[in-house]
């Protein structure tokens, strides 16, 4: 494994960060075991990068994290681990946001779930703007500080509230944001190659992306005219004509591109699509969300090996952003 520095800061981290969302797990086709068993492949494979939130599946996906990291104890001082706040956890008014009252309530619950005394990046999970950015970073900075977090980050921010974030940060010399969080793949390419690639390399900010192959279309299973996979997370009536509008020609046209550069590469066009995201160098991980071991294995063999130029190039223009 190849680790990466989150941008200018000096932790390494894997290139691929584990998600423990378990959407899976939340439809009720996956149990505890196999979310624990996935995070264990995960380590065993040399991940050391594993996110989650206090908002997956109602804190559940913390606690099965925290029961893996115990089982683990001679593993997590080598593990880099990240939480998210922000989301609507409750129905009471201060049960959302980023205030110093949720902030500093739901750091305590989070440790509490995960058994840790401390994780290492926070990502506020969106712009909060019922909040000044004055009490949501000294919030921030304050646990770091207090040494319950080690890190700051910020998810689904635009570029302008990155460069505020930073700009007041650096106004009061707080601890600044070290990483973003925000969706990349060869279907949503816009924002992050647009705006923030260049804030990252502007201000050393580290970049996970999230959802790099597009709930799994980019995996090579789902195509135009065809109906989802059973137990596919498009296979529900609720979700397919949905899939009908998104999986346009288009789309299909870069599938197939996928598709054939994984031939000739004999790689999965899963691998492929990760590899494409990580030939970027703004780019530090790509998140990967399984929900079974052998989908950690496969995510894996992205690495290791360089994606041709002209495989790059083919990718790039199959998937421009007009």
């Amino acid at each position: 494994m190849d680790y990466r520095t989150l941008g200018r800061f000096g932790v390494k981290v894997s290139p691929i960060c584990l998600g423990t969302a378990f959407r899976g797990y939340w439809a009720g086709q996956s149990d505890e075991k196999t979310c624990i068993r996935v995070i264990e492949t995960a380590v065993d494979h040399g991940i050391n990068f594993i996110d989650c939130a206090n908002f997956y599946y109602a804190g559940k996906c913390e606690e099965v994290l925290g029961k893996a990291l115990k089982g683990m104890k001679d593993k997590r001082d080598n593990l880099v681990i990240t939480s998210k706040v922000w989301s609507r956890i409750g129905k009471e008014p201060n049960d959302q946001g980023a205030s110093r009252y949720h902030i500093m309530r739901e750091i305590e619950r989070t440790l509490k779930r995960l058994q840790l005394d401390h994780i290492d990046l926070y990502l506020l999970h969106h712009f909060d703007p019922d909040t000044p950015l004055d009490e949501t970073l000294g919030a921030m900075s304050d646990l770091v500080q207090q040494g319950k977090i080690r890190y700051i980050g910020a998810c689904n921010h635009t570029a302008a509230q990155v460069v505020e974030a930073l700009w007041v940060g650096d106004t009061h010399q707080w601890a600044p944001l070290a990483c973003l969080q925000n969706q990349y793949s060869l279907l949503h390419r816009g924002e992050v190659e647009q705006e923030l690639s260049g804030r990252c390399r502007q201000h050393g900010l580290g970049m996970m992306t999230f959802s790099p192959l597009a709930v799994g279309l980019l995996s090579g299973r789902f195509r135009r005219g065809r109906k989802p996979p059973k137990n596919s997370f498009w296979a529900p009536d609720a979700k397919r004509k949905r899939f009908k509008t998104v999986m346009t020609r288009k789309v299909d046209q870069i599938i197939e591109t996928l598709v054939k550069a994984g031939k000739e590469l004999d790689k999965t066009p899963a691998q492929v699509a990760f590899a494409w995201i990580l030939d970027h160098p703004e780019i530090t991980a790509a998140i990967t969300g399984p929900d079974k071991p052998e989908h950690v294995e496969e995510v894996c063999g992205s690495l290791g090996w360089a994606l041709p130029t002209e495989v790059r190039e083919r990718l790039d223009a199959v998937s421009t952003t007009e």
